[in-house]
């Protein structure tokens, strides 16, 4: 039977991850007066937030980031969007949105920020003479295929720029609209080029549409899987985060589909709750899964030293203990079983220089 067979749905926000806004760390005393003024709005009977999402245009100085983490294997990043609609409420790049003077909660989903001319940022980057190509990941914070892609097409406009300038790129996402753009990652892909990273969490419908509620459902994640290795495209199928207790029976199952559909290679993070996230997920079990909650937390913390979180580099996505230990083997075995020789080839970092040079290579 389903482990969301019996959450008591009503107690949820419909459509939303996040339950409630929590305190922004940098604007303590000003949440502390927002929050007195919502609670006198819930007792006069009136709606404390919008519904509807709201899609903020700003136009930042940058576009590309250093990534300095040892634990993510990526030189680069850039994200067209910030904030993001799908709802994850795991998702670690919730604790971002605190910069910009919003809630990691449930501003996050329902405020989102449109960096309007990341396309052209880009191409000033990638045109520097001291600028040597490295690939470039597309959504190494939020997805930038989320919802607000079908109206903006920045990310569109963004692979454009990388072909035009021969450099490598990545994309990771868990929605389908990645498909639209096929045309570009085919010939993205021509040329070496690409990388994509699909995000498959789990097979269950129940329990994707609590843990990640506006997303695109699995048998499309899977058919985008098919679609792109058809089209010759090398997918990696990031089966992340797994989470003791509600995912993590999955690992095996996850592995086989994402093979039989084409994904080459498949990674994985044990979820860890950083930042504002330890409170808004314990918040968000408590009424999904009361009757499991507390197994639920305690299991992921006997993953990080007694705690939700551990920041140490190189053990804060794998965790260790025995349950850490035992996810580590599924692992193992499903690499041998459904991997074996098999893996994304590295991109081509040369033709960037050859096209600066105004030196292009026949192809």
């Amino acid at each position: 039977m389903d482990i969301f067979h019996y959450m008591k749905k009503s107690s949820l926000i419909k459509g939303r991850g996040a339950q409630s806004n929590r305190p922004n760390r940098f604007l303590a005393h000003v949440h502390e007066l927002r929050n007195d003024f919502l609670e006198y709005c819930r007792k006069q009977g009136e709606a404390e937030e919008p519904a509807k999402t709201q899609y903020l245009p700003i136009h930042p100085k940058s576009i590309v980031n250093k990534v300095k983490s040892p634990d993510l294997r990526m030189d680069y990043s850039m994200n067209p969007y910030q904030g993001c609609e799908h709802g994850c409420v795991y998702c670690y790049a919730r604790n971002t949105h605190e910069y910009w003077g919003y809630s990691a909660g449930l501003d996050f989903e329902k405020r989102i920020l449109i960096k309007s001319n990341a396309s052209q940022l880009l191409e000033n980057c990638l045109k520097r003479k001291t600028w040597k190509a490295k690939t470039i990941v597309l959504s190494g914070n939020t997805d930038c295929y989320q919802p607000a892609e079908k109206k903006y097409g920045i990310t569109r406009s963004c692979l454009e720029v990388f072909l035009k300038y021969r450099h490598p790129v990545g994309i990771i996402t868990k929605n389908d609209l990645i498909l639209r753009d096929l045309d570009l990652l085919t010939e993205l892909n021509r040329h070496n080029l690409l990388a994509v990273h699909i995000s498959v969490t789990t097979l269950s419908e129940d329990t994707r549409r609590m843990l990640e509620p506006r997303t695109a459902t699995i048998k499309k994640r899977l058919q985008v899987i098919k679609k792109c290795s058809e089209s010759g495209i090398g997918v990696n199928a990031m089966l992340a985060p797994i989470i003791p207790g509600i995912n993590s029976h999955e690992l095996l199952a996850l592995a086989k589909a994402c093979a039989a559909h084409g994904a080459v290679s498949f990674g994985y993070t044990v979820v860890r709750l950083n930042g504002a996230i330890g409170m808004l997920f314990t918040e968000w079990i408590k009424k999904a899964l009361p009757d499991r909650a507390e197994k639920v937390l305690k299991q992921i913390a006997s993953c990080h030293g007694g705690q939700l979180n551990d920041s140490r580099f190189g053990i804060r996505t794998r965790g260790e203990g025995q349950l850490a230990e035992q996810i580590k083997e599924m692992a193992r075995l499903a690499r041998l079983k459904y991997y074996k020789g098999k893996q994304l080839p590295a991109l081509d970092t040369t033709l960037h220089e050859s096209h600066k040079s105004g030196q292009l290579r026949l192809f």
